[in-house]
């Protein structure tokens, strides 16, 4: 079952994005955590939406995404941050399912485009993604740390 995340989703949505972090190679301090997940509870459109992929009473997945505005069209946007699926779950439609949950909340705000990114490494995902998206030929740049 893919649902909006709540608030008593606190421990397992921690525990599906350590993971999810971990996987990334990266932490994030405790106010990130309280802050992000405070954010996903609240109702401001300008904030990102979180839902969880749930079997069995357990969750066993997580996906993040938010709407924006956008110079080439009219209409918002929609970028899928963040997902997530258990390691032992990987291979079983959960991944897909959490992207169609997107893809139906974009079409539901009228947001006609999708994006998101992965590392080029990231072989399992971009399986998946080669089934459900298209890839494009864009680099991404970031502001030097300093």
């Amino acid at each position: 079952m893919i649902r909006p995340i709540q608030k008593d989703d606190e421990e397992q949505w921690r525990r599906l994005w350590t993971g999810y972090l971990a996987y990334y190679e990266t932490e994030v301090p405790e106010d990130v955590y309280a802050t992000t997940f405070a954010r996903l509870l609240g109702d401001d459109p300008t904030q990102p939406y979180g839902l969880i992929a749930e079997a069995d009473g357990r969750g066993v997945g997580l996906v993040h995404y938010l709407f924006h505005a956008h110079c080439w069209r009219i209409e918002r946007v929609c970028y899928l941050q963040d997902l997530y699926v258990d390691p032992t779950l990987r291979g079983t439609g959960v991944g897909r399912q959490l992207i169609e949950a997107v893809y139906a909340a974009a079409d539901e705000a009228r947001a006609p485009n999708v994006y998101w990114l992965t590392q080029h490494h990231n072989e399992a995902g971009r399986r998946l993604y080669d089934r459900v998206g298209t890839e494009t030929p864009f680099i991404r740049y970031n502001r030097p740390s300093g």
